[in-house]
């Protein structure tokens, strides 16, 4: 087969159906249905979806739990530097960061937050643009403490803040209601999941649908635009995952329903798991994930997908065109034929937008 050309995976958003905020309600959000087997395309709110599952179905859903990461603080010069938290890089002081400005943050430089709070020097420039940052605290409370109390929220560049009259709704809605507040470990949302209310998770429960848990740590690539000519050409980026043994086991149990992935971090996970395993281990299952879903893919562990809207020549715009003709490359049109449609009734878009369900 000829290499994708990364244009195919283009499509004109109107700038208006970027969501800069969330829906009233999580589950007020509208739902698009796509159904593969007839290609039949009906249009919902979220609030609809117990009605498309069954008993026995079982939610994949990533419980990643959104650090507020980005830092503000000043040099000693005064001039203003962002330090936006990655990952640990020694599983003690040092972090993983993006500095701005970097060309004014060389090695050995300072900077520290206003009231004192914490400081940070940079030990080490990384290839790839990021710093190793050593970050101390007054009180020698862990930077994710900190952060908690002083960080903003990392929303995706597309979604614009002025000041910080939403930090409250951000700081709640950008965040499902089921992650895990002790494993703060991403710094993008897994979007697809911030549609669950409590509420809608007690009715699939009472209507016999199970859940299974990952743990994705959602990195700054999810948000990396393809920038080469074809598909093929892109290098992925890489993510860390965790599969407890409960969610190994429902992959490999017997079915009696269909295995849902809440996201395409999930569908990552799961895949990714799928392709180096044939059984379930006796331990948790930590792991990098780099691997990179695209037309004419088959899936092994997904069978329904929940989804949002992506953006243009976007790694998960390939996932999910993938998904829609799993082993062709049929749904790449047909994926842009459900986004015109989308567009058509002015569903909103990306990480605070409306969702898809593919089943």
């Amino acid at each position: 087969m000829p290499p994708l050309a990364t244009s195919l995976f283009d499509y004109d958003l109107p700038p208006h159906l970027v969501a800069q905020t969330p829906a009233a309600r999580r589950d007020a959000s509208r739902l698009l249905v796509v159904e593969r087997a007839t290609r039949r395309v009906s249009h919902h709110t979220f609030a609809d979806l117990p009605q498309f599952l069954r008993g026995g179905d079982i939610l994949f859903r990533n419980t990643a739990a959104v650090l507020p990461a980005r830092l503000l603080a000043r040099r000693p010069t005064g001039g203003q530097v962002e330090c936006f938290l990655l990952r640990p890089a020694d599983g003690g002081e040092v972090w993983r960061c993006l500095v701005k400005p970097g060309k004014k943050l060389p090695v050995g430089a300072t900077f520290a937050h206003e009231t004192g709070a914490f400081s940070g020097e940079i030990v080490a420039r990384e290839p790839d643009g990021s710093a190793l940052v050593r970050l101390r605290t007054a009180t020698a409370e862990p930077i994710v403490v900190v952060a908690n109390r002083l960080g903003e929220v990392p929303l995706p560049p597309y979604i614009s803040r002025s000041d910080g009259s939403l930090r409250s709704l951000d700081q709640e809605r950008y965040q499902t209601v089921y992650a895990d507040r002790a494993r703060q470990v991403a710094v993008a949302a897994p979007t697809a999941g911030l549609h669950f209310t409590p509420e809608l998770l007690g009715r699939l429960a009472a209507d016999g649908v199970q859940t299974a848990d990952v743990t994705l740590h959602v990195g700054l690539g999810t948000f990396k635009p393809i920038t080469t000519d074809t598909i093929e050409a892109h290098e992925i980026h890489r993510e860390l995952y965790e599969l407890p043994v409960a969610t190994q086991q429902a992959l490999f149990a017997p079915r009696t329903g269909r295995r849902i992935a809440v996201g395409t971090t999930t569908v990552r996970s799961i895949e990714d798991f799928l392709s180096k395993h044939t059984a379930a281990l006796t331990h948790p299952h930590l792991a990098e994930a780099a691997l990179f879903l695209y037309p004419p893919v088959g899936f092994r562990g997904v069978d329904a997908l929940v989804t949002n809207f992506h953006q243009p020549r976007s790694t998960l715009l390939c996932l999910v065109s993938a998904f829609l003709t799993p082993g062709s490359t049929d749904g790449i049109a047909w994926l842009k034929e459900i986004y015109a449609e989308a567009i058509a009734r002015e569903y909103r878009f990306f990480s605070y937008g409306d969702a898809m369900l593919i089943l």
